[in-house]
């Protein structure tokens, strides 16, 4: 990601969602964000995510929505047209990060190694995804990485939970997580909004571990 504001400094934790039925994303967003999430994360991984990311970017103005599992420039089109604020990606390719360059919104490129890393900072990119997180090293990898690319901030994602995220928030490459846990699948289903907005609260009070 490469301008200001950062998405690293919006809030500790992104929520990652899957939405199967656009209609639920306005009152999903509304959830998250009165929980103290603003920015989230709408994946490209089912039919309704244009229509739900549109939809949060007309009725939820104080949501910072984006898009995640952009996979190339046909998904990087489509997720701005819809008013997507920033692309996230679990890799890159040079084709995708010259699309998301040229798209003018911030955007987290994925990496999972630090040869991955070191072309991104080649490239002038120093805001990345870390993916996927725990299958990757999880904070031990992380924590490896800061001294050799300081200049490296990442976004984890990708097992996260609840019991370990303040691990990675005190990492000092580490600006936020991505995580689904303050989105159950049995409180999606139920559109139990009022949990959500409880467990987004927890999620938002996340704070380094000492």
């Amino acid at each position: 990601m490469t301008s200001a504001p950062s998405l690293l400094d919006l809030a500790p934790v992104l929520p990652v969602v899957v939405l199967e039925d656009a209609a639920d994303a306005v009152p999903l967003a509304r959830a998250l964000v009165a929980g103290g999430l603003p920015a989230i994360e709408i994946t490209l991984r089912t039919g309704a995510a244009p229509e739900a990311i549109r939809a949060v970017a007309d009725a939820v103005p104080e949501a910072v929505v984006g898009a995640g599992t952009v996979l190339g420039p046909r998904d990087v089109e489509t997720a701005v047209a819809a008013g997507a604020r920033f692309l996230v990606s679990p890799g890159w390719t040079d084709a995708l990060l010259e699309a998301m360059r040229a798209s003018g919104v911030p955007f987290l490129p994925g990496v999972s190694t630090a040869s991955e890393a070191m072309a991104l900072l080649e490239r002038g990119v120093t805001e990345m995804k870390f993916f996927p997180a725990r299958a990757a090293g999880g904070t031990g990898y992380l924590k490896s990485l800061a001294s050799p690319l300081p200049r490296a901030r990442f976004c984890p994602t990708g097992g996260i939970t609840a019991d370990d995220a303040a691990d990675y928030l005190a990492l000092p490459n580490v600006g936020c997580v991505g995580g689904t846990w303050m989105l159950p699948a049995d409180a999606l289903a139920a559109r139990d909004w009022e949990r959500v907005r409880g467990l987004a609260a927890e999620a938002a009070a996340v704070r380094p571990a000492r």
